[in-house]
């Protein structure tokens, strides 16, 4: 199957030159999400805990608009500002992944886009 670029309606719209899902031999690629509101496209205040909670709200909108689910993620990569706030990430990530939860990366990076302390992308399978 060649490269397509699903409509993703209700997902935080691209802030920059790429597609928030691209799929492609059965994967779907979900670029990487921080925490913006989807409807105003402005930027979710708060801790490291409450940008992750909006980034996988973000997440679930992606993944159905794309008739997929949580479930569906094989892979993501969580990256933080501050390794320090792993624990607290790991905290509201648990929450979205009931039972077998992906293969997952988590990495401290110099900086994020935009000052946000998180950022997650994922894989899922169709």
């Amino acid at each position: 199957m060649p490269k397509q670029v699903p409509p993703v309606p209700h997902g935080p719209q691209p802030i920059g030159p790429y597609s928030i899902a691209a799929e492609g031999g059965g994967l779907v690629f979900i670029s990487g999400q921080v925490a913006l509101d989807p409807t105003t496209g402005q930027r979710v205040e708060g801790d490291a805990a409450a940008q992750a909670g909006r980034i996988m709200e973000n997440l679930a909108l992606v993944l159905g608009d794309l008739g997929l689910g949580f479930g569906d993620v094989v892979k993501t990569t969580i990256f933080l500002a501050d390794i320090g706030d792993f624990g607290a990430v790991n905290e509201v990530y648990r929450g979205y992944f009931d039972t077998a939860p992906p293969a997952r990366s988590t990495i401290q990076v110099g900086a994020l886009p935009g000052g946000f302390l998180v950022e997650i992308e994922a894989i899922a399978a169709r």
